[in-house]
């Protein structure tokens, strides 16, 4: 049995504190409880800046439930007058689940204060150092502020050296030394890069730890300052620079190629073992493997590595070779690879026998070549096919083009037996196409006096989606309509879209007459053959859109002759996550995916790791700065370990969020290094799954092009001359996921359907109140500005601040004698006022704001409405009342829509004599204004008008304008509606 652990709390100190105690300063102290147990330090007398370095203990009941509770931590001014009277000044909740291991190294961490309700008044922060300990380790319970701090300096890990030097010689294998034995240890986990708290005065340091959220529900976007290439400001390895939006992650590489004259008669194996880590070949005959095992270097528990030999389903190795990790080289990249080398192998006494391995065994970064192929030590309970799934790929979209039917016109078509000919009916004839799953149908041909019905007319465009390289087949028949849902086909023609022809602009191709095959009618045998004309091409001059234009990460042609030259590079490293949700056996498979352009990438799978580190980097060309990259979390349940829990009806990662960034956004030439928060819309509510780590940096290749490509038209120029309707667009977006689902589906490993959907926001058109919501505020936003100015405009004439209202009846009268300064004022000030804006400018990337999305504020009936299917799989009641709420809805936007019709037809009733009386007088206040402006200057009518509007208001009276009266007394169109 286990010792017992228990939770230790070191409380370090305290900065910035709220004065309570009405003399200026606070005498606090701090209280600590967890499982119902409470603790509390000494009260440092009137210090705002308290230094404890306490140590409070807890017993732990049980280890196994440690994830699911919380550390509350409450700071209090301890009062001179009456016995256990004390004054809040703060509180931090924190999540147990990331409290480090008994043995594992902790740090003091930075804790912003928290209020306690809404009116507390609250500020400062606290240091903190939280961990496990064993029931026999030496607890002490004072010590010293300054040691400790520099203790907690001491466990910043330095930068690795990696040493540049050129290995001639082989390997020595170590021989006869006997591995001493190495006690079990399980592997420590390596926390991802947690945010840095910049905060004024005494600096702490945050180091590697677990992350904690504010409050458990803090959204917020914090920037991080991890140690990207091996080292910090200015100490980074040159080693490294193709790396260096990462952290270094140290590997050791283990290549086991084939052996050689081993008495083996069947299939034979290789085993790679490092203290309790164990790889494994696959078994094969012929004793050829070429496979790599990469073991991390913050697992490594033995001083030897060992690679066995073995024949398949015996546990008896015939031969094994031994290496001392102490004398392994480091490979340094761009190096080439290290060239695997013959070495006899040893039996169980230690003495040489005949049998030879070839192997290689180096020390390397995630850089290596090798990384991405390579057998991991974290994956070591992964087998079989779940290998495949684990490994990081990268990902091309299959290349879209539009296909453009313009089905014209068909002659001699023959009725069938159950045509217009058996019935005695006009006929109801359509042409039909379909493409692999996409099928269209233009309408029926309409009856014309001047052709017969054996020649219908239709010219009517349809248009799909298809994808390089083209193996599916064009599909037209005739069809006639006999009755409901009854069509009898008259003829077909099968077009291959290989042999389509291409156009890059808006010139018609040559239409053609293709033959139709029909079927044979007994009545007549086939006589002479029908044909219809058709006018086929694929049209490379458009964007086919498969994201929502919103979120678009790439914007060009089809064509790549019409591409333009790039104006930048994106350089995306992805670090790491922290705070991740358990999303199956109270841990997570998860793996990155981020889209830009037609480049996919998917990071490794961290197997079993609520806190994963990834440190990969990835580039993209960037032919547009308009565009944004997505960046999605999933959790792989493609896992053999995983497939006993998943339920029968299919496998599908599970979503965990994902990460906008537009580029347009960034500064060129720096490295933006946050963690963005993983926001999942759920039934119940918005709810943060974690926090990803990014590294981003957009460089600029040509200023000139990337100035120009601001001025240049969002989509490409077909867009414009020949325009898509707005249904099409949308129906042919969703054509085009479909095919990028079903291409990314064929690889290995595939990317799943749900996966594509995810980062497309494929049910982004779908109805929803929430979003309704988001847009009508965005919209009350926009035009708050203008209501506000007309609100000030209103101030000024009601002279509340005659000051003001003199100040701008001057600068009027000025504009009206120099109308000539309007325009150069106008353009001055905005030019002034963007300037001094330039101060207070964003410094960080957008992120996703639960407040803008109307998420904070909206209710359960919403939500589940949002996550309704098409069509609907709700009760009937459910149904009737949601219908009956947007019936009120939508009776409010028609009452809005009725009052802007009723005041354009009231300007309409002007001049139209509807109101022979109204027109009259406006007629007649036409002539008298025109002789009046022909006789006055305008500029002096202009003043005089200005003037009058800015009269004080004792000359005004609160009764409507003449005029107004005038305008709300025209007639409408609004009586003639039933």
């Amino acid at each position: 049995m286990g010792k017992e652990e228990k939770l230790v709390v070191e409380v370090v100190a305290a900065h910035n504190l709220m004065p309570k105690d009405g003399q200026g300063s606070s005498s606090p102290f701090v209280e600590v409880e967890f499982e119902h147990q409470k603790r509390r330090t000494i009260a440092k007398h009137k210090d705002l800046n308290p230094v404890w370095s306490e140590r409070l203990v807890f017993p732990i009941s049980d280890p196994a439930d440690l994830p699911y509770r919380a550390i509350d931590v409450g700071v209090y001014n301890e009062r001179e007058s009456g016995p256990g009277g004390r004054n809040f000044l703060g509180k931090v909740r924190i999540p147990a689940s990331g409290v480090p291991a008994p043995g594992e190294e902790a740090v003091p961490q930075l804790f912003t204060l928290e209020k306690r309700s809404l009116f507390s008044h609250i500020r400062g922060e606290i240091s903190l150092k939280i961990y496990r300990i064993t029931g026999g380790d030496p607890v002490s319970t004072t010590g010293n502020a300054d040691q400790r701090m520099a203790k907690a300096k001491e466990h910043v890990p330095e930068k690795p050296q990696m040493k540049q030097q050129v290995v001639t010689a082989p390997i020595q294998p170590v021989l006869k030394q006997p591995e001493p034995p190495a006690r079990p240890v399980n592997p420590i986990p390596v926390s991802a890069p947690q945010p840095v708290v910049h905060a004024s005065g005494p600096e702490f340091y945050c180091g590697a730890g677990f992350g904690v959220s504010a409050g458990g529900q803090d959204f917020s976007l914090k920037e991080t300052r991890p140690r990207l290439g091996g080292g910090g400001d200015g100490t980074r390895d040159k080693t490294s620079s193709t790396y260096d939006l990462v952290e270094q992650m140290q590997y050791l590489y283990v290549r086991v190629v084939r052996a050689r004259e081993h008495p083996i008669n069947g299939e034979s194996l290789a085993e790679v073992k490092l203290g309790n880590y164990r790889g494994v070949t696959r078994s094969t005959p012929a004793s050829h493997w070429d496979q790599v095992f990469a073991f991390s270097k913050d697992t490594i528990q033995s001083s030897v590595v060992e690679i066995f030999l073995k024949e398949r389903e015996k546990d008896e190795f015939i031969g094994r070779l031994m290496f001392d990790l102490s004398e392994i080289p480091r490979r340094v990249p761009p190096d080439s690879t290290l060239a695997p080398q013959w070495y006899r192998m040893e039996d169980k006494k230690g003495e040489k026998v005949k049998s030879e391995i070839m192997v290689s065994v180096w020390f390397g970064t995630q850089a290596d070549e090798a990384f991405s192929e390579a057998w991991h030590s974290r994956a070591a309970g992964v087998h079989g096919d779940g290998l495949g799934s684990i490994k990081s790929k990268v990902y091309l979209s299959p290349k879209l083009w539009y296909l453009r039917v313009s089905i014209i016109e068909a002659q001699d078509l023959i009725p069938g037996e159950k045509g217009a000919a058996a019935i005695g009916r006009y006929p109801e004839l359509f042409a039909k196409a379909q493409v692999g799953n996409q099928l269209l149908r233009t309408r029926t041909a309409p009856i014309t006096a001047s052709r017969s019905p054996a020649n219908p007319v239709w010219n009517e465009d349809l248009i799909f989606v298809v994808a390089e390289p083209f193996e599916d087949y064009l599909l037209i028949s005739i069809e006639d309509r006999v009755g409901p849902n009854r069509d009898e086909l008259l003829g077909r023609v099968l077009i291959p879209v290989s042999a389509i022809e291409r156009r890059w602009d808006n010139k018609l191709v040559v239409s053609r007459w293709f033959g139709l095959d029909r079927p044979q009618v007994s009545s007549v045998p086939g006589r002479f053959g029908s044909r219809v004309h058709l006018r086929v091409c694929l049209d490379g001059g458009y964007h086919v859109l498969d994201e929502s234009t919103m979120y678009s990460s790439d914007l060009r042609p089809t064509a790549k002759q019409l591409w333009k030259p790039h104006v930048g590079v994106l350089e995306l490293g992805i670090l790491a996550a922290s705070g991740l949700m358990p999303m199956k056996g109270g841990t997570t498979d998860a793996y990155c995916v981020a889209k830009y352009g037609q480049k996919w990438i998917r990071t490794r799978t961290v197997v079993d790791s609520v806190s994963p580190r990834w440190n990969e980097q990835y580039t993209w060309e960037v032919f547009d700065p308009c565009t944004v990259i997505t960046i999605g979390v999933f959790d792989n349940c493609h896992l053999e370990k995983n497939a006993a829990s998943l339920p029968a009806g299919g496998i599908r990662d599970t979503r965990i969020g994902k990460v906008r960034i537009r580029l347009s956004t960034l500064e060129a030439d720096r490295v933006y290094t946050h963690a963005y928060p993983l926001l999942m819309l759920h039934p119940s509510g918005v709810k943060k799954m974690g926090e990803l780590h990014l590294a981003v940096r957009f460089s600029c290749a040509n200023a000139a092009n990337m100035l120009n490509a601001y001025v240049c038209p969002l989509l490409p120029k077909m867009h414009y001359v020949e325009p898509l309707l707005v249904r099409q667009v949308e129906n042919l977006r969703y054509q085009a996921t479909n095919v990028v689902a079903v291409r990314l589906g064929r690889a290995e490993p595939p990317l799943g359907r749900e996966v594509v959907e995810y980062m497309l926001d494929h049910g982004s058109h779908m109805w929803s109140m929430r979003r309704s919501k988001a847009h009508f505020f965005r919209l009350v936003s926009v035009l708050s500005g203008l209501i506000a100015f007309g609100r000030w405009l209103e101030s000024v004439r009601s002279w509340q601040r005659p000051v003001r209202s003199v100040i701008f009846m001057v600068v009027y009268i000025v504009f009206v004698l120099l109308p000539e300064l309007i325009v150069p004022t106008g353009l001055l000030v905005m030019a002034l006022v963007g300037l001094w804006r330039y101060r207070s400018r964003p410094r960080h990337p957008p992120h996703m704001d639960t407040r803008l999305s109307q998420a904070e504020s909206v209710y359960a009936d919403e939500l589940d409405e949002e996550f309704d299917s098409f069509p609907t799989s709700r009760s009937a009641d459910v149904v009737r009342m949601r219908y009956d709420r947007l019936r009120s809805v939508a009776g409010r936007v028609q009452t809005v829509v009725g009052d802007l019709a009723t005041q354009v037809e009231r300007f309409q009733a002007l001049i139209s004599w509807r109101d022979p009386r109204a027109t009259f007088i406006f007629l007649v206040f036409c002539l008298v204004t025109g002789v009046i402006c022909f006789a006055v200057p305008a500029r002096v009518l202009l003043g005089f008008w200005g003037l009058y509007e800015l009269r004080p208001p004792k000359f005004r009276t609160r009764l409507p304008s003449p005029a107004m009266s005038f305008f709300r007394r025209l007639p409408t169109k609004a009586d003639s509606l039933l």
